[in-house]
């Protein structure tokens, strides 16, 4: 519980000191775009180093060198809140997450996301998840990389399940080509989750897979491209469960 409350502290201070860093943000902005986009991601990166500093996670890092140097789109099973921060912070190129829309109306925080170029999906509305992808693939072709949980939502049954990936987050890279690097999380439900509020130090595992490009996929795997990810992720996660 001790935890749990001093990352609630942290992160509420660091969102109400940040105000003027809005402003400083905004103002590098005017003179160099790219500036700001570094210097928001590294602030914010910073951010949530401390606050798994402070959950005590232990974390093994497999397949970093899988990511390619241009922009992706990253696609990981979800389990916890903290897998937001457990592969942001990791991130070297500027990259938007995709988020649910109930998260635009926190203050602060939403700030800084649409500073991060993350978006905002109403899940409710097909035609405004329609245009959450349009942008999404307009953010690749701009060079910024896109990270999705197709899932839906958080996963709350044992912890080697899945729950089905919606396909709509693959049209990010079919339409774009952009590589699809599998981001596999093991146990990171046992930082919060799973004894909820307290928050316990624990070990996590986190694979990325080899780059997957849309089009050198046969017919039948491009067709149902979202399964084809999806049963690389599961034989990943039952791969290393015994490293947990």
């Amino acid at each position: 519980m001790f935890r749990f409350i001093c990352i609630s502290i942290f992160l509420v201070l660091y969102l109400i000191f940040s105000i003027p860093v809005f402003l400083v943000e905004w103002i590098i902005g005017k003179f160099s775009r790219s500036k700001r986009d570094y210097s928001s991601l590294r602030a914010v990166q910073w951010a949530f180093r401390v606050m798994l500093k402070m959950t005590g996670v232990r974390t093994t890092i497999i397949g970093a060198e899988n990511i390619p140097d241009e922009p992706v789109l990253y696609i990981g099973n979800h389990r916890s809140f903290f897998d937001i921060l457990l592969t942001y912070s990791r991130c070297e190129r500027l990259t938007g997450y995709v988020a649910k829309k109930e998260m635009e109306h926190i203050p602060l925080l939403s700030t800084w996301m649409r500073y991060l170029y993350c978006l905002f999906l109403d899940r409710e509305n097909p035609k405004e998840g329609l245009k959450t992808i349009l942008q999404a693939i307009d953010y690749i072709k701009e060079g910024i990389s896109i990270c999705i949980f197709p899932e839906g939502t958080r996963n709350k049954g044992e912890e080697l399940s899945m729950l089905p990936f919606k396909d709509g987050a693959f049209k990010i890279a079919v339409k774009t080509n952009c590589a699809i690097v599998p981001i596999s999380l093991n146990n990171t439900c046992a930082i919060f989750e799973k004894q909820f509020p307290r928050i316990k130090k624990t070990h996590v595992i986190i694979e990325y897979g080899k780059p997957i490009y849309p089009n050198v996929l046969d017919k039948e795997d491009k067709k149902h491209i979202g399964n084809y990810v999806q049963n690389i992720i599961r034989e990943t996660i039952h791969k290393n469960a015994d490293l947990v």
